[in-house]
């Protein structure tokens, strides 16, 4: 059921750049700390059910093309009667019951789903899961741009949630192109998004109060970022791999040539008794 805090929420501070401010009180009239699941898994379930088209469809025996004609007369032949090729029983024949097309549409009424997307918010305030960012100011779409800020918050194995403040394309196309990453505005959100990432970013116009202007810090550089070190331990491992593989195969080499070594020597001792019995022979 609903849970309630009476706390006010915060949440953590960032500039466009990864600079971290000071933690910033969330607007009460959203972030109330009410949690309602039953609600929010209503609104999922009908988002989700929306996205069906229905598109599946069969063709009864009276859509299928031919059997205008009898297959054969009515009498005499000892089989049973018949009068179509595209019965049911027939191969070829029209379908019983199928499928002809269905409307998945679920209606939420509209009180429901704010109450769901304003549970689905707090849920994410509250797991410390919601950041706020100043301002998307993109001159350009950059997806380096984008990737550096994430690597700053340190949520780059994560599904991240970018909430802008309105419709700004520059930002839209500097996330379109990675993975984990969503960037829609934030009146357009719905409680399934919301659910679905991990992390949430949302400009601070977006929540109705703008945060002062704060010089960006130069990153310190790092010798490795997460993803980075995470990519070097594969190749460490695929290199690993490969030389054991090669120990083995040589391993294999060396075995099948001692084996194929060893029959030789018996001949060649054997022949070599027979040379030194010959010449005993012949001596005698």
């Amino acid at each position: 059921m609903a849970e309630t805090t009476n706390s006010t929420l915060k949440a953590a501070a960032f500039t466009a750049g990864g600079t971290e401010r000071e933690r910033v009180d969330l607007p009460a009239d959203v972030f109330d700390g009410t949690i309602n699941m039953p609600v929010m898994h209503q609104a999922v379930k009908a988002y989700l059910s929306n996205q069906r088209l229905g598109l599946a469809y069969t063709k009864t025996r009276g859509l299928v093309t031919g059997g205008n004609q009898k297959p054969w007369k009515q009498k005499g032949t000892g089989r049973a009667r018949q009068g179509s090729r595209r019965a049911p029983h027939f191969v070829g024949g029209g379908t019983v019951f199928g499928p002809t097309g269905r409307k998945y549409v679920q209606t939420v009424p509209r009180q429901i789903r704010a109450l769901a997307r304003k549970s689905a918010l707090n849920a994410r305030a509250r797991e410390d899961a919601l950041i706020v960012i100043d301002n998307f100011n993109y001159d350009k779409p950059n997806t380096k741009q984008m990737v550096s800020l994430i690597d700053a918050l340190g949520v780059t194995n994560k599904k991240v949630l970018v909430l802008t403040d309105g419709m700004k394309q520059n930002v839209f196309l500097s996330g379109r192109n990675l993975q984990r990453t969503h960037v829609m505005p934030y009146a357009d959100v719905s409680t399934y998004h919301i659910l679905w990432s991990d992390v949430v970013l949302v400009e601070s116009n977006a929540l109705g109060y703008a945060l002062d202007s704060v010089d960006e810090k130069p990153r310190s550089a790092k010798a490795k970022t997460e993803a980075q070190s995470q990519r070097a331990a594969k190749a460490e491992a695929k290199a690993e791999a490969k030389a054991a593989k090669k120990s083995a195969a040589k391993k294999t080499t060396h075995k099948a040539e001692a084996k194929s070594a060893k029959p030789k020597a018996k001949t060649a001792k054997k022949s070599a008794a027979k040379k030194s019995a010959g010449k005993k022979k012949g001596g005698k």
